[in-house]
């Protein structure tokens, strides 16, 4: 099997029509008309990575972040980003990136999120719907639980299933929360949406400070950190590429590529 026959399972899962118009997903670096030898699943690409990549006998690297997301004016050994396409290429390594056209997807990013947080999946809606060419999408999700919960359980269960020490709220919402509105990453921009669905609660990655005011006992905020939101992405990718291309050996990455520390 080819890397370009495991690019085209990926983007019959999640079609790069659906990106968003300033993003950058799809092939980074690389070749595509050569056998796949294993594929490094992550969520972005590192100049580590790379080398765990190179490690296990993979040479292909499947993202959800894009490692170029801007114009490369020139490839030096200047920052991260350029050291990283570098080194790939010295590698013989391909990087191909799955960004929003994933978070968009039925399915995808905020699917997983939900499928994590053991909702009931047969009530998730897409939220801020919108089509590409025949292909349905929405960079948000709303869905409920079988049962309601308080604010406070509601909130440790989240930091339970993601893993996290501590979240950031609003005050506790004083009515049992049962539907959930859902953006993985910087999704505060569907915060009304979710809250438009009559969502009791809405959890995402990153909000900014006053984007917290106005909502106090309308819909119960959580916000947990863009990685932390995404980890299961990885997971995600792992699934896709095992149904459609089983023959490809898959492995998620071991190294945790957060930038952002709490002490």
């Amino acid at each position: 099997m080819k890397i370009k026959d495991v690019i085209s399972a990926l983007d019959g899962f999640a079609p790069l029509p659906l990106q968003e118009d300033y993003d950058n997903a799809g092939l980074q670096v690389g070749l595509t008309e050569v056998e796949v030898s294993g594929a490094l699943l992550c969520l972005e690409a590192t100049e580590e990575i790379v080398a765990e990549a190179s490690e296990k006998g993979c040479n292909l690297i499947v993202t959800h972040h894009p490692l170029i997301f801007h114009k490369l004016g020139q490839v030096t050994d200047a920052n991260y980003v350029q050291r990283t396409v570098m080194k790939a290429i010295q590698q013989g390594i391909t990087i191909v990136s799955m960004h929003t056209n994933l978070d968009s997807a039925e399915g995808g990013v905020n699917y997983m999120m939900a499928r994590r947080l053991e909702m009931d999946m047969s009530t998730i809606k897409l939220l801020g719907e919108h089509e590409v060419n025949g292909v349905k999408g929405g960079l948000g999700i709303v869905g409920e639980f079988s049962e309601a919960m308080s604010a406070k359980d509601f909130i440790e269960k989240v930091k339970e299933t993601f893993g996290v020490k501590c979240a950031m709220t609003n005050e506790l919402l004083r009515r049992p929360i049962k539907r959930i509105g859902i953006c993985g990453g910087a999704g505060s921009f569907m915060l009304q949406q979710a809250a438009e669905a009559k969502a009791d609660a809405f959890l995402t990655g990153e909000m900014h400070y006053h984007e917290y005011f106005g909502h106090e006992q309308e819909i119960q905020i959580v916000v947990i950190g863009h990685y932390e939101s995404e980890q299961y992405t990885i997971n995600l990718l792992e699934e896709i590429i095992n149904q459609q291309c089983p023959e490809v050996k898959t492995y998620k990455t071991g190294i945790i590529t957060n930038p952002i520390k709490y002490y």
